[in-house]
């Protein structure tokens, strides 16, 4: 089976990463020549990885083609393009929808697939939308998959995977805290990234716990943990982060 990425960007890299780690058996993996620089390096680092001279020449030489674009390059582009009615289309675009897709590649088999850049350590949710066996069991061996009958559901995690940064920056404000009060940027850095990662990690290994309960498990009466909690709560701090997840789920 021969792979096909349109668009070579950071999913693109991650998710060839996260192949190439697994067990996964294939042929060849053929990339657009966009981003050229990133290609190279994909070709340069995995013999089994092929530039190709355009994207149509890549499109019928797979046998699954990732749109792997953004939304404004694939509505530009994928009009112009020759798709065969055997042909998987595995759709990464976040504002495009499959009905909309079908009627561009003039093709019924579409799929929307949400990954994730960790997708590259072969870790994290992805979200295959409709429920497609070859694919679930493809990238199941990436990450953790969750299938799903309805399109309208898959735009929900469309917004929750728009926090990324907000996360990071969340990090990054907790390390710049801990550098104002004397202690060295390397070693804040390292604490936090160790603290977010171990509070991730046990939130995993108590699964059969709600999240609710492990919010009332870590703290105590009177307690440092119960103190922020209450002022974040106080200045609205969550209401706010609800407020901006329904603003990015009215543009997918």
């Amino acid at each position: 089976m021969n792979l096909g990425f349109l668009g070579t960007g950071h999913i693109s890299s991650s998710i060839i990463e996260g192949i190439f780690k697994s067990k996964l058996k294939f042929k060849k993996i053929y990339l657009s020549p966009r981003n050229k620089i990133l290609a190279k390096k994909l070709n340069k680092r995995f013999k089994k990885v092929v530039i190709c001279k355009n994207n149509q020449q890549l499109i019928n030489i797979s046998n699954w083609v990732f749109l792997a674009i953004t939304p404004k390059v694939g509505n530009k582009i994928l009009k112009d393009l020759k798709f065969k009615k055997d042909k998987k289309i595995i759709s990464f675009i976040s504002t495009i929808s499959l009905e909309k897709l079908k009627k561009i590649t003039k093709n019924k088999k579409v799929t929307r697939v949400i990954p994730l850049p960790f997708i590259g350590m072969r870790k994290g949710p992805i979200i295959i939308c409709p429920e497609d066996k070859m694919l679930k069991t493809f990238f199941s061996n990436l990450g953790e998959v969750i299938t799903l009958k309805s399109e309208k559901i898959s735009k929900s995690f469309w917004a929750t995977s728009s926090f990324m940064a907000s996360f990071y920056n969340l990090m990054n404000e907790t390390s710049n805290w801990l550098n104002s009060k004397g202690i060295k940027r390397k070693n804040a850095e390292n604490y936090t990234r160790s603290l977010f990662l171990a509070l991730a990690q046990d939130a995993v290994n108590k699964n059969k716990i709600s999240l609710k309960q492990l919010v009332l498990e870590s703290q105590t009466p009177g307690g440092t943990n119960a103190f922020v909690l209450k002022q974040l709560k106080k200045k609205k701090f969550y209401k706010v982060q609800q407020k901006v997840l329904n603003s990015i789920f009215k543009k997918f």
